[in-house]
Parts: C-alpha cells; sequence; structure tokens
C-alpha cells in the first residue's frame, strides 16, 4: 500500500504543480496521461518480465527509479528549476516504474501466505492498492497545501523506502519452468493465449472492464458535479474525494471477511449493484449531504468490486503465468477507465451532467443483467497448483530449442459403449492444451479401424513443448484422467511425438505410453 500511495500521491502533486508552472489546459491534462500512459504501452511487458525474472530484483530496481525520480521533481520544484516538459518527463518515468513494479508485486502475495489464507491475503493486497488509489489523492492534496508541492513530492517518495526496507527479509522463492527461459515477446504472446483459452479469466477481465467502462463517469465528472451541480468551490471537492475516501475504508474492511464466507460472484455483483445506485443517488440530487453519502457508497463499491476481481484473478492463475494475469487485468482497468471517461465526458458535455451519470449507472445495471452468466470464482487449490512432473522423454536425441514445429499424437481405443461420453469428455482437454502452448487441436476418427480416435495438436517449438508438458495443473492432470478412463481396458493410450524436419537429419519418430 505504501507504494501505491507514493504514486498517486505523486500523479496528483504533479497535475496541481503543472497548474501553477503553465495556464495551458492541454498540459495540466497531459499529466494524467503521462502517469497512466505506461501502464498501457508497458502493462504486459511488465507482467511478462515479472514470470520470466526474479521478481524481487524487479521490485527492488523499481523502487530505487520511483524513488530518484520522485526525489529529484521534489527537489527542481523546491529550487524553482522544475519546468512542464521536465515534470512531464519525471512523471511518465514515475509511472513506467509503478508499471513494472506491480505485477511482480501483486503476484508476489502467493509466495508469502499458506493457500488456506490465500483469499484473504490476495483480497487485502487487491483492497491496499484500490484504497491508495481512493484515499492518496486526497492525501497530497492537504500535503501540498500545508508544506507546498515540492516538500509533498518528496514526503511522496519517502513512501517508497518503505518498500526497500521491507524488501530486506524477503527471498524470492522463484517460478522456473524446466527448459529455455522464454523471451520477452513470446512471455507476451504466451500470456494472451493463456487468458484466451482460460473462461474463469476471461470472465474476470470481462467484468472489470463492464465495470470500469461505467464506474468511469463518476471518476472523470466529480470535479464538475462538484463546480456545477452543488455549486461548490475547491474545499467541496476535496470534500466529495474525502468521503469517497471513508468509503473505500469501508469497503476494505468488509471485502476480505466476505471473500472468505460467499462466492467472489456474489461479492462483485453486490459491489456493482451498490455503485450504480450510489451513481444515481448522486445524478438525482443537489443536497451536499446527500452527495456525501453516495460518495461514501461509491468509495465502497469501488474497492469490493476492484479488490475482489483482482483477488480472483490471482488465484486463478498459476504461478508461471500470474503476474502476466495481474497485468492484464491492469490493462483493462487503466484502458476501460480512460476511454470510458472520454464518452461520459462527452455526453456530458453534449446533454448534462446528471444525465451522463444516470445514463452510466443504469447502463452498469443492463450489462450486469446480460452478463448474469458470466459468472467469477475464486480459484481452486488444484487450478494453480502443478501437478506430478512427467516422466522423461524416452527419445533417441534431443531436438535443440527452437526446433519445431513439434506434432504430438495421442491415440486412443474407445469401446462402442462409451464413444459418445469419451468424445464429450475429451472436448474438456481442449482449453488445457490450448492455454499451455498448443494450437491446432482436433480430434479424429480412424475410418480403417472401429474405435480408433487420435487427438492431435501443435506446438511451435521444442522448448514450448516442454514449457507445456511442465505447466499442466492438478486440475489438468484430472481431466486427462478422466478422459483415459474410457480407454480400452488393456490397451495403452500410444503417444507419438512427430518434430518438423529441417535440412539437416531428421529426429527419429519416437511412441511411447509416457504421459503427454
Amino acid at each position: 500500500m505504501a507504494v501505491a500511495l507514493g504514486y498517486t500521491m505523486q500523479a496528483t502533486v504533479a497535475a496541481w504543480l503543472m497548474a501553477t508552472l503553465t495556464t495551458s489546459a492541454l498540459l495540466v491534462a497531459l499529466v494524467q496521461t503521462a502517469s497512466t500512459a505506461p501502464s498501457l504501452l508497458f502493462g504486459l511487458l511488465a507482467g511478462t518480465l515479472a514470470d520470466i525474472v526474479s521478481r524481487r530484483k524487479i521490485i527492488l530496481a523499481t523502487q530505487f527509479i520511483l524513488l530518484a525520480a520522485t526525489a529529484t521533481l521534489g527537489i527542481a520544484a523546491l529550487f524553482g528549476t522544475l519546468g512542464p516538459v521536465a515534470l512531464l518527463m519525471g512523471t511518465f518515468l514515475i509511472g513506467a516504474g509503478f508499471t513494472l513494479y506491480l505485477p511482480a508485486q501483486q503476484a508476489s502475495i502467493n509466495d508469502l501466505v499458506t493457500r488456506a489464507d490465500l483469499s484473504r491475503a490476495v483480497g487485502l493486497g487487491a483492497v491496499a492498492f484500490n484504497l491508495a488509489r481512493a484515499i492518496g489523492p486526497a492525501l497530497a492534496g492537504a500535503l501540498a497545501a500545508w508544506v507546498g508541492s515540492g516538500n509533498a513530492l518528496l514526503a511522496s517518495a519517502l513512501f517508497f523506502v518503505v518498500m526497500i526496507v521491507a524488501l530486506r527479509g524477503w527471498q524470492d522463492p522463484g517460478h522456473a519452468i524446466p527448459g529455455v527461459p522464454e523471451t520477452l515477446l513470446s512471455g507476451i504472446q504466451i500470456g494472451l493465449r493463456f487468458a484466451r483459452h482460460s473462461p474463469p479469466m476471461r470472465a474476470l477481465i470481462l467484468r472489470n472492464l463492464i465495470f470500469c467502462s461505467c464506474a468511469s463517469a463518476l471518476w472523470a465528472l466529480l470535479p464538475v458535479i462538484a463546480r456545477d451541480q452543488l455549486g461548490l468551490g475547491a474545499g467541496g471537492f476535496g470534500l466529495l474525494s474525502a468521503s469517497f475516501g471513508i468509503g473505500a475504508i469501508i469497503g476494505a474492511l468488509v471485502v476480505p471477511p466476505q471473500l472468505y464466507r460467499l462466492p467472489l460472484n456474489t461479492v462483485v455483483n453486490a459491489g456493482v449493484i451498490l455503485w450504480a445506485f450510489a451513481t444515481l443517488l448522486i445524478a438525482v440530487t443537489h443536497i451536499l449531504a446527500i452527495a456525501l453519502v453516495g460518495a461514501c457508497a461509491a468509495g465502497a463499491a469501488w474497492v469490493t468490486v476492484l479488490a475482489s476481481l483482482s483477488a480472483g484473478i490471482q488465484s486463478t492463475a498459476p504461478a508461471w503465468v500470474r503476474a502476466r494475469a495481474v497485468a492484464m487485468n491492469l490493462v483493462a482497468m487503466q484502458s476501460s477507465l480512460a476511454l470510458g471517461s472520454v464518452l461520459w465526458g462527452w455526453l456530458a458535455n453534449s446533454e448534462d451532467t446528471r444525465i451522463a451519470l444516470a445514463v452510466s449507472a443504469v447502463t452498469m445495471l443492463a450489462l450486469l443483467a446480460l452478463s448474469y452468466r458470466i459468472r467469477v470464482r475464486m480459484g481452486d487449490e488444484a487450478d494453480v497448483t502443478l501437478g506430478l512432473q512427467p516422466p522423461e522423454l524416452a527419445i533417441a536425441v534431443e531436438p535443440l530449442p527452437d526446433d519445431g514445429p513439434v506434432l504430438i499424437q495421442v491415440e486412443y481405443q474407445i469401446n462402442p459403449e462409451n464413444r459418445e461420453a469419451f468424445l464429450r469428455a475429451i472436448q474438456a482437454i481442449e482449453p488445457t492444451r490450448r492455454r499451455n502452448g498448443a494450437s491446432d487441436w482436433r480430434v479424429f476418427r480412424d475410418l480403417s479401424e472401429d474405435g480408433r480416435f487420435v487427438e492431435r495438436f501443435v506446438i511451435t517449438s521444442w522448448a514450448e513443448y516442454v514449457r507445456l508438458r511442465a505447466r499442466m495443473t492438478i486440475t489438468d492432470r484430472q481431466i486427462h484422467e478422466r478422459v483415459g478412463q474410457f480407454q480400452q481396458p488393456g490397451v495403452e493410450i500410444r503417444i507419438s511425438r512427430l518434430i518438423g524436419t529441417t535440412s539437416r537429419d531428421a529426429f527419429p519418430v519416437t511412441g511411447d505410453a509416457a504421459s503427454s
């Protein structure tokens, strides 16, 4: 939470500082762009890096970057040497550092607690981040008014020292997958492929997109609500922000125990409904007290929804892809907030702020009703725990890592009475193959031999095939074992591994009964 506080405080102070350095509204708006653009530009890269490099090293390096950049801006502001361009460049650097830090930090939560405490731990971690995002701007504004913008920047820099000190006693356990390490480019592709073929992950990210796209209306229009709808000045806007922060604290206290007792889908739906009604309450009122109640409820709903979805993401992804899953969730949140803000801002400018708020709330409720079949859940231990390592491959010559593609054929012999059940069961294998690295998956029926079925899939390289075998979770193994139960008694499941030939001598084709 300390790092998130330092980051959000810096962004808030930078925006105010820019307003004192120039009268250009564009430059003031570009501060927010400089702060958030790195998450869109480098988010997936950051997640991939955190999955293939020591997370402790990434966290430590980014803290020094954040500390140095923020302190430099603070000192320059104190001495009056800070210009608009330097402020934007420094803010972008800080945003990039925070983007690289966040996936590594959030994915590391699972390494610090037992599986029994995982749901509460990831819930608390997600709550801390979203709570900091809610109260950081209010704290920054108070410090800037009290001690000045330069000193406020230096104060925000101190929060990064907290993490540097905390890292002294933490040893990164590492999450290496056997074989040749992934590259950044292939790692990004693998992360996107995993999300595409993981229904729980898709559901979580989609619910994030829906919520943030609609919730961005209140975030984007809160200053206008204070100024035009409620007739308040800067102090009134600060009061609304503080009320939102109080609600976020309430949500932070409520969410972890709720995640432990209730299904994740129930908690998320409750938060979405609360946000919609809080937004409607603000939209219809001109009374400050009622608006404060609405802002407080919105703060609680914000933390409830995003912290719960973040907890679901972290509990659903295996360790080898967890940081990438976190990064994809963050990119989804940032992009939907950015695009949604433009949409609701345009509607408010064309019609009215209250209309924009009301439409966003009604849209959120309508999308919730339309997506009732898209249920989110916390991941089970079997979903993320790697299964037993498969046996060594019986091959004459080990291919080179880049050799490929690799064609795998799994041959089944199924009795007539079991064929329909077998074909239904084997369809569940496809997502496990694809999200772990396979492509072009399909099951074929032998026309010349009754009851013979062949599962075929392709992997791009030998190195990727080695990683695919090591990525199998307990749940994946259980799905494969259920399919194997339909095999004709006394007949082994035969597996053939074929590799694409080159101008060199072709490797021999191998066939055995080992696990694929």
